[in-house]
């Protein structure tokens, strides 16, 4: 029998993988209650946008507000993506606690999505460390690599290829990596051999799965990943987002989802789950137009969840 971590923390990236996916532009103020909320429902840690132009992602042009706002909340770790040297200033300025950036293993993904090619942006990476190190700054770099079980632009991407790319973000400084199935193309024996593989290199400096839905596999990925060890795991509330470069993606995988299949497992994750789908009930009506997913909504928690899942963390 396989032996799962005690707790896991659920990562919401809603604020950032899924409204730059959409059109909406969401109002500072909507997203200044969408941190308080979550944080009220028990989320210790939200990437709240990215450090991009803000002619490229208007969604996402409010970054630096929501920072400072998120950095009032005690406790709450705020994250941020940066694609490069600029961003990563911006984030160490705003005293972010985690910088995220971005690495396509797919030679061809990379190009398209990044114009750099991966050892490209390795490189930067490097850069951004002796930024963030000369500036005496506490927040941490997380190398985050995508399309690590495939790619719609190149096809296959081997494991070499994604361990690879791993060991050569921790040797250029990032203090954590990631691994993400951007296009949807893994399952659970593929997400099993790869996450073991990369812990068995990294270690607990691999700390996080990011898996998309757009197949019907991310919580079945997710526990093939708890099954290595993992126990932080990125989504998005109502699981919003997608890739550009993934037609008919249906998003990332959906917090609510995944906070009560981990509560049901007896994980804990710190998450009051009826205060999370008041919040989805509330961004529904912010992105009222848009395509929300996720399962749970639909017929609410079971009358015999809150029994259940006492008994199974009492136990």
């Amino acid at each position: 029998m396989s032996s799962f971590p005690a707790s896991v923390v659920i990562r919401e990236v809603g604020l950032r993988d899924g409204l730059q996916s959409i059109q909406t532009v969401l109002a500072t103020e909507r997203k200044f209650e969408w941190i308080r909320d979550a944080y009220a429902a028990g989320q210790r840690e939200i990437e709240v946008g990215s450090y991009v132009p803000a002619k490229l992602l208007p969604q996402l042009a409010d970054t630096a507000e929501l920072v400072a706002y998120a950095k009032t909340l005690p406790g709450l770790r705020v994250s941020v993506l940066v694609p490069n040297l600029k961003g990563a200033e911006r984030a160490i300025e705003s005293h972010a606690d985690l910088m995220l950036v971005p690495l396509s293993a797919s030679h061809a993904h990379s190009l398209a999505n990044l114009r750099k090619t991966p050892d490209e942006v390795i490189a930067e990476v490097a850069r951004i460390r002796a930024a963030r190190d000369a500036a005496g700054a506490k927040t941490q770099i997380e190398g985050g690599i995508g399309t690590a079980f495939g790619c719609t632009i190149q096809g296959a991407v081997g494991h070499a290829d994604v361990l690879r790319c791993m060991q050569a973000l921790l040797d250029a400084g990032a203090d954590r990596v990631s691994i993400a199935d951007t296009v949807g193309y893994g399952g659970p024996a593929a997400v099993r051999e790869l996450f073991g593989k990369a812990r068995a290199i990294a270690g607990d400096k691999f700390w996080c799965g990011h898996f998309h839905d757009t197949r019907g596999l991310a919580l079945a990925n997710v526990y093939a990943a708890l099954e290595t060890g993992v126990a932080r795991f990125d989504a998005t509330l109502a699981g919003i987002g997608g890739c550009p470069h993934a037609p008919g993606a249906s998003g990332n995988a959906s917090s609510e989802d995944l906070a009560f299949m981990l509560a049901d497992m007896g994980i804990s994750t710190g998450i009051d789950i009826p205060r999370l789908l008041l919040l989805r009930e509330k961004v529904a009506q912010w992105l009222s137009g848009e395509t929300l997913h996720g399962a749970l909504w639909l017929s609410g928690l079971p009358k015999t969840f809150a029994h259940a899942s006492s008994a199974t963390l009492n136990a």
